[in-house]
């Protein structure tokens, strides 16, 4: 595990501070790959809670203006059939970036908690791996937050189902942390990056500004219900796993979903 800390620091040091990506071009070295054609979703799974994997309920998730969509028209009520769309390759060492905005009204009876909120989550467990009524996939999540036009509400948080982390050598085991980003009321486009270093180390970066920063990613805690236990190995390192938006019940919209995979620039050993 030292050794790959050092290669993470030597890495960090000749990208610099920022880390500024740069975009897929002639002569540029890195190639960002689009998980999201921009048509359809295929490379994605639907599991929505209650229901059978690939049974896309009422169609919540769909393409419509070269955008994916998250929409409740079909709902008579939420009852916390909480959504999410994954793409079917795992990866482990990546960053990734997510433009989203929240649009309309909530679902009909979805959670206070859930206005205007959706999120990344990442190093899931696998779509085939949740149970028919599983909330939650075991993962990490960054957490996508709207203003209500007048309070104060970060975006890009931590929350981690059936996960902890380490932030300034301690072990977190609070299920959400707020980050240090501004507010983003109304309907505005917001820039999420994520650089994720297998489960050494997590960066959050909002519209190209750094809000957090935390590693030592394991299994453990509560706030998923109706798991599979072969899935949560307390105290065992989660280095790797898919990529999913969620459907939370508060219509929400998604027009980039690319990666640049660094998998090749590290050994995946500890």
């Amino acid at each position: 595990m030292k050794k790959l800390h050092m290669m993470i620091v030597l890495f960090l040091a000749l990208q610099g501070c920022k880390e500024a990506p740069k975009t897929t071009g002639e002569g540029n070295q890195e190639t960002w790959v689009q998980l999201f054609n921009g048509t359809d979703l295929n490379g994605w799974a639907i599991k929505i809670k209650g229901h059978d994997l690939d049974d896309n309920f009422a169609n919540t998730f769909r393409v419509e203006d070269s955008l994916i969509k998250v929409s409740y028209g079909g709902y008579e009520t939420f009852d916390e059939q909480f959504g999410h769309l994954y793409y079917r390759t795992p990866f482990s060492y990546y960053k990734l970036r997510v433009e989203y905005r929240f649009t309309g009204e909530q679902a009909p009876e979805g959670p206070a908690w859930a206005f205007r909120n959706s999120g990344i989550m990442f190093h899931c467990q696998s779509p085939e791996t949740i149970w028919r009524d599983q909330d939650f996939p075991i993962s990490i999540e960054a957490q996508f937050l709207g203003g209500d036009g007048t309070h104060e509400r970060s975006t890009l948080n931590l929350c981690s189902p059936g996960t902890h982390v380490v932030m300034a050598d301690t072990l977190v085991t609070d299920h959400c942390i707020n980050s240090t980003s501004p507010t983003f009321h109304g309907d505005q486009w917001v820039m999420a990056e994520l650089h994720v270093y297998g489960d050494s180390l997590v960066r959050h970066f909002v519209n190209g500004e750094l809000v957090m920063e935390y590693g030592g990613l394991v299994y453990g805690g509560g706030v998923v219900s109706n798991f599979d236990p072969d899935q949560k190995l307390d105290g065992q390192p989660v280095n790797a796993g898919y990529i999913a938006l969620q459907s939370e019940s508060h219509p929400v919209e998604f027009r980039k979903v690319e990666l640049l995979d660094m998998s090749s620039s590290f050994s995946q050993q500890p």
